[in-house]
């Protein structure tokens, strides 16, 4: 069990359109995997995936994402993505879940949360793949059981919605 994580602070921010966010990771299918990467087209892991569909959606990052380690087995005392997501996104319990929500992945049990994927349908999801890129693939029992957290992106401000 993951311990609370803090709450935003500042006025609550409503939800992004899901059907946005989704488009938005539709748009990156094809991306090559690169570790530490976020570049569309060129390259990106899955927490560059993430980073990307949130700069597409609100502009520069808030804040420098610091190296971080490959090794979804690393254990430790604190959830840095879990709580770097807690201060930009709001929080959903796990059995709420829905399309457009960002997931988080605890690859193995007792390890942090290492692994980002987005939710496109009820069992399919979008995510960065060593040797695979950014692919969408089944959210099977697999993959659902380690999911640790759920956030939604917040919605943009309104100068930063994009006008088709």
């Amino acid at each position: 069990m993951s311990a609370p994580l803090p709450r935003r602070r500042g006025r609550p921010h409503k939800p992004a359109d899901p059907d946005q966010v989704i488009a938005l990771a539709r748009d990156w299918l094809g991306t090559p995997y690169h570790d530490q990467a976020s570049l569309k087209g060129v390259g990106c892991d899955c927490l560059g995936l993430a980073r990307g569909i949130w700069r597409e959606l609100h502009g520069p990052e808030p804040f420098p994402i610091p190296p971080y380690s490959r090794d979804w087995g690393e254990t430790g005392d604190r959830e840095v993505l879990a709580e770097g997501a807690a201060r930009l996104m709001l929080p959903v319990p796990l059995d709420a879940s829905q399309p457009g929500d960002f997931l988080l992945f605890r690859m193995r049990p007792g390890a942090i949360a290492k692994h980002v994927g987005i939710l496109i349908g009820p069992d399919q999801f979008i995510h960065a793949y060593e040797r695979l890129g950014v692919i969408e693939e089944p959210l099977t029992p697999a993959w659902a059981r380690r999911i640790a957290f759920v956030f939604r992106f917040p919605r943009p401000s309104p100068r930063r919605r994009k006008t088709s």
